[in-house]
């Protein structure tokens, strides 16, 4: 019988939060998109390329994988049990950060960017914390989904389509706030960074005219 060894152990502990961290993900996305939709106002078509981007960004982590519970780098175990550990905590601030942006966005949320009658522009909760924390939550679960069950180069082209599929949503669904709610939009731009906390570009700080 073949006894596993503290880094496969690690791993497994790993893969099984990662997996968990989807299955709680999917149970509440499922149950949200089962109620009432409020009647829409305006979309924004542009936001599916980054959708698809995002999407295959997660393919890349997912379809690559490496032997069952091996480490992430097979040739230092330790190492590798130490990224399994990191993944576990990632998983569970990720997903919940997630589940709880959306819950905080409310009927505002959707996976297409859009507006909807009586939208409301979000500023509380992670919301005051950057722009858009759904974004920066599965950031957090692409690397802990590479962590757990990908080959490492996977990771690396994965960030990349993550990062430009993220720039078109952000775009998309900003161009529509600013539509919306004008200089209330940009004064809370130049106040909080969009998807990482203290990285704001040069253009989210300049002073609203």
């Amino acid at each position: 019988m073949r006894v596993e060894t503290a880094p496969e152990f690690a791993q497994a502990a790993a893969a099984a939060v990662v997996i968990l961290c989807w299955l709680a993900f999917a149970a509440v996305f499922t149950f949200r998109m089962r109620g009432p939709r409020p009647k829409e106002r305006r979309r924004e078509r542009a936001s599916i390329i980054g959708i698809v981007l995002q999407g295959m960004s997660f393919a890349c982590v997912w379809c690559t994988g490496r032997l069952t519970f091996s480490p992430i780098t097979p040739d230092h175990p330790a190492i590798g049990a130490i990224l399994a550990g990191l993944c576990v905590p990632l998983a569970v601030g990720s997903i919940w950060l997630t589940i709880t942006a959306a819950s905080v966005l409310g009927k505002e949320w959707s996976f297409q960017a859009r507006l909807v009658e009586g939208h409301r522009l979000v500023t509380a909760g992670p919301y005051a914390l950057v722009r858009h924390p759904i974004y920066t939550g599965m950031f957090g679960m692409l690397l802990a989904t590479g962590l757990a069950f990908a080959h490492w180069i996977a990771v690396v082209p994965a960030i990349v389509l993550y990062g430009a599929g993220t720039i078109i949503r952000v775009r998309s669904e900003e161009k529509l706030l600013r539509e919306a709610f004008g200089r209330a939009f940009e004064e809370y731009a130049r106040r909080v960074p969009a998807v990482f906390p203290g990285l704001r570009r040069p253009s989210d700080r300049r002073p609203t005219p």
